[in-house]
């Protein structure tokens, strides 16, 4: 039945809890669950290491490092709260927390994973503002990052709460083994939550990180085209390459599906190819923080010296190139971009 705080309703006729005729062979379920156990086992452990690196290494708390390990807690979050019960219903074949485990755990994955996005764009900025503009008259201080941090979580907040009361709602996904936004109900309420939902929560971001580092990548290759291209240029141009790359294949599919179940509702798509780009959006979780910090030498080096109680079998090596930062003296507003860029957190 209805709760007088939160919307429960189903608009499925299946009954949460009780098996239906299943979707994929047990073998697959099985497949599927030790792929997304890996996949959160991998998450939890990892932005658990970043979050606590961080607290631990004051050297690692810069401006930048503030938006970092926010992606770092939104996605354990993505990881504890939606990858451990996917996995848990992947195993038993169905989703079994009954109704209400499908909107707490609808919610919580969405409320985190906006957060992520919504953090992956406040990166985006700063990257834009270190690099494309260092002489700017607006810095990126301490302050905008946690405003930008702040505002990620109130963003996300205000656009997963209205399913909870009626605008919209959380329904099982796919396989039927987790649960997300209703892309596909025709009713007109949810209908103008998804369209509002998905330019805000999804297209927004989306656009803010492809313009960012859009614009990145084309002063990389003009200061490259201008003169000799060393060790760090390189590296740097590898490194946002790959972030676009790897962000764009967890998360563009699963928007795009939205999209497509939004623009035409008489498409028929199987709950099994549904599946995969949801599966996607969710490995961001193990992505992030090998792409955003782990990439990072000196974040690096302070995860060594954790991991081993403060030895570092690599410090000779490290030591040895600690001057390749510097080796570019034809500008300091060009020297300035790559300090930023390797002392931040990107190389």
């Amino acid at each position: 039945g209805k709760c007088s705080a939160f919307n429960l309703q189903p608009n499925s006729s299946w009954p949460y809890g009780t098996e239906e005729p299943p979707l994929l062979s047990p073998s697959a379920y099985t497949a599927l669950a030790v792929l997304m156990g890996l996949v959160s086992a991998a998450g939890i452990l990892l932005n658990l290491l970043v979050v606590v690196v961080s607290v631990k290494h004051r050297q690692q708390r810069q401006p930048l490092s503030y938006a970092l390990v926010n992606l770092a807690v939104c996605d354990l979050g993505c990881a504890a709260f939606g990858g451990v019960p996917t996995t848990v219903a992947n195993a038993m074949g169905y989703f079994s927390m009954g109704r209400l485990g499908c909107v707490l755990e609808g919610f919580a994955v969405a409320f985190f994973g906006i957060a992520s996005l919504c953090t992956v764009a406040v990166i985006a900025v700063e990257r834009y503002m270190v690099v494309c503009r260092p002489m700017g008259a607006v810095k990126f201080q301490t302050r905008h990052a946690v405003g930008g941090v702040v505002l990620s979580w109130l963003w996300s907040f205000l656009w997963n709460t209205p399913p909870l009361f009626g605008w919209g709602s959380f329904q099982l996904e796919g396989v039927k083994t987790s649960c997300a936004p209703d892309w596909f109900s025709r009713n007109s309420g949810n209908m103008s939550y998804i369209a509002i939902y998905f330019l805000l929560c999804f297209a927004l971001p989306f656009s803010v990180i492809l313009l960012s580092y859009c614009q990145l990548l084309r002063t990389l290759r003009q200061v490259s085209m201008g003169g000799s291209t060393n060790r760090v240029e390189l590296q740097v141009a590898r490194m946002v390459a790959l972030m676009v790359l790897a962000f764009l294949v967890a998360w563009l599919p699963y928007a795009a599906l939205a999209l497509t179940v939004m623009l035409d509702p008489s498409l028929y798509i199987s709950p099994q190819i549904a599946t995969v780009p949801v599966f996607l959006a969710k490995s961001s979780t193990m992505f992030n923080p090998i792409i955003y910090i782990f990439m990072n030498r000196q974040f690096r080096d302070c995860t060594v010296l954790t991991l081993l109680c403060g030895w570092n079998p690599w410090a000779s090596a490290q030591d040895s190139i600690a001057g390749d930062k510097t080796v570019y003296t034809q500008s300091n507003t060009r020297k300035q971009s790559y300090q930023g860029l390797e002392g931040e957190g990107l190389c």
